[in-house]
């Protein structure tokens, strides 16, 4: 039986998922197809390259302050796209060079160049800014295709992470060939269905439980509900298809608040112990 996981986005959030990997490593659990939107996809991205959990936990620990902090736009370019001027050119605070140039680093590491050098399935949604249709990044094109999704194969993984992550407002769109992807969160925030696709049997979805929006919240929390009303219908559907739903409560962890890595890295180990019986009762 092949064993599917999709990962949804989440920030740094997304470091949860690592914590789930390291629950199954040690409960045997043998993920044979994986995916994942924005966080997700680069937790899924790295397991399919072949890093095991506690390496997916020290690249974040490593690079994720550096790549929250670096490549940002210039702050009057800022304050110009905020008051609206004609000529400002503000898209995100971030352009997202970063990222794609770290993973792309990694994945050299491992002897891959494009995302079709991957062996295990892995699927990537983004979604393009200009003909607003969602795009796969895959090594895997399925044989069935009733939705008429475009596949992509030959882009490189720091791309094709950089695109799946390229959140709203907050990092600027990614340019590959004539698309402008921005995070695939917009449309398919937890990629069961595509995952499903590659021929996996039983699919467990990883997600994060909303946070509540009070007078406490600030503009990050508000904008992180925004992408998930907007993608919610097509998140329940894709819920609907999974065989199991483990959802993790973060506790209120902010987009890029990177000082509760670790803390987050737990919820997703003790969520996924506490459901383990189930996990495999379900995958059996």
């Amino acid at each position: 039986m092949k064993i599917g996981l999709a990962l949804s986005g989440g920030g740094i959030r997304g470091i949860a998922h690592a914590g789930v990997i390291k629950a199954f490593e040690e409960n045997n659990i043998k993920v044979d197809i994986i995916g994942g939107t924005s966080s997700g996809g680069i937790i899924a991205s790295l397991y399919a390259m072949g890093y095991s959990a506690n390496d997916i936990f020290e690249i974040f620990k490593t690079y994720a302050k550096e790549i929250v902090n670096i490549n940002s736009i210039p702050f009057l370019t800022k304050i110009g796209g905020f008051i609206g001027k004609k000529k400002a050119k503000f898209i995100g605070f971030k352009t997202g060079v970063g990222i794609e140039e770290k993973y792309s680093t990694l994945a050299k590491e491992k002897g891959i160049k494009v995302i079709s050098d991957i062996q295990m399935p892995l699927v990537i949604p983004a979604v393009d800014m200009e003909d607003t249709n969602e795009y796969i990044f895959t090594n895997y094109i399925p044989k069935e295709n009733k939705d008429n999704i475009k596949y992509i194969t030959d882009i490189s993984i720091g791309r094709a992470v950089r695109a799946s992550s390229s959140f709203p407002a907050i990092f600027c769109p990614c340019e590959y060939k004539k698309h402008r992807f921005l995070d695939g969160g917009v449309l398919d925030n937890i990629p069961v269905k595509e995952v499903k696709k590659q021929g996996a049997q039983k699919v467990i979805a990883v997600n994060f439980e909303n946070d509540e929006i009070n007078e406490e919240s600030n503009v990050m929390d508000i904008a992180m509900r925004t992408i998930n009303i907007m993608g919610n219908k097509i998140s329940e559907n894709n819920l609907d298809l999974s065989d199991y739903i483990l959802t993790i409560k973060t506790d209120k962890m902010g987009l890029l608040d990177i000082k509760n890595m670790e803390i987050c890295y737990q919820y997703g180990y003790n969520a996924t112990i506490q459901n383990i019986k189930n996990i495999k009762r379900i995958i059996q």
